[in-house]
């Protein structure tokens, strides 16, 4: 069998029923576009290491390591499904060197530029202008906010869930906001929100009589890219840097860390697997702290001795 038909099984009978919608569309993508153009004729037992690493060389010149990676993931995966079904006795994916990933870099917003935001939005009459903030103090990603529904607060607790993310989508030519379940299973939490931000939430709720937490112009609540332009347009009428939207995750959590909170308790508010990816995600946010402790730590000895 071709590797171009077994990709179209692939997609349609072990992608498409468990995978997210987004995460269909992006495999699609990278199929349609980087891999059937190289690899499509090959026979599925003819993708030797050799081929795939040629392909992986090329890949290399044109595009970033995350984007090659990603491109072999899917391969990867594909052939591991073809030996499993028994179409291919073998796959060499695990021999091809891959290009190394470099830790992306952390981009957060000052102690400065987030006073700017803050005193910003707290003026502001825009309502919808609030998740920015509320994002700021909780750490969620953008899919998140966006798919924040009334019924997911209880106010009487303080608290809100985690449960989906969401994705812009188009049918018909009419805009869709496509609900999925979080990225991972930690994704799935119960935040308490900060003391501050209540008072405005309860005013927030008692005048609106919309589904969700950051509405837009229609029923489904705000686009994704919609909103992330509204948060372009404030930066550069505040005259602060371009960051992207996630930038407002990593400000959380580097403010967090600095001021003390412990990194299993940061870790579960941000919804990951486990405490080592926030310690190696904002390890930079933790020298000065460990800076500070080891201080304290001094000054303590120093009186025990005198």
């Amino acid at each position: 069998m071709k590797y171009t038909q077994w990709l179209n099984e692939w997609l349609e009978l072990y992608v498409k029923p468990l995978e997210k919608n987004r995460t269909y569309e992006k495999y699609k993508a990278q199929i349609r576009l980087h891999i059937k153009p190289e690899l499509g004729e090959y026979e599925l037992d003819s993708l030797s290491a050799q081929v795939l690493q040629k392909f992986t060389a090329k890949l290399g010149e044109r595009y970033s390591q995350s984007t090659v990676c990603g491109i072999l993931s899917v391969v990867r995966a594909s052939l591991k499904r073809a030996i499993k079904s028994e179409l291919a006795e073998k796959e060499y994916t695990d021999c091809v060197v891959r290009p190394k990933m470099r830790e992306k870099k952390i981009d957060c917003f000052t102690l400065t530029e987030q006073r700017k935001i803050e005193n910003y939005i707290q003026k502001s009459k825009d309502k919808k202008m609030f998740g920015i903030l509320f994002c700021l103090y909780t750490g969620l990603r953008i899919g998140e906010l966006l798919s924040l529904k009334w019924e997911d607060f209880d106010l009487k607790r303080g608290t809100f869930t985690v449960s989906k993310t969401c994705a812009d989508s188009w049918k018909n030519g009419s805009y869709v906001k496509i609900l999925e379940i979080p990225k991972t299973e930690s994704s799935n939490r119960i935040i308490p929100i900060p003391n501050r931000l209540l008072p405005k939430i309860r005013e927030l709720k008692k005048s609106c009589a919309r589904e969700y937490f950051v509405y837009g112009k229609s029923e489904y609540g705000s686009q994704v890219r919609s909103y992330q332009k509204t948060f372009e347009r404030l930066l550069a009428k505040l005259k602060i840097p371009h960051k992207g939207f996630h930038s407002l995750r990593h400000t959380f959590a580097t403010r967090a860390l600095e001021c003390g909170m412990d990194v299993k308790t940061c870790s579960e508010i941000l919804g990951h697997k486990n405490p080592a990816v926030t310690l190696s995600r904002y390890a930079h946010s933790l020298a000065e702290h460990k800076r500070n402790m080891m201080n304290k730590l001094g000054k303590m000895l120093s009186k025990k001795n005198t």
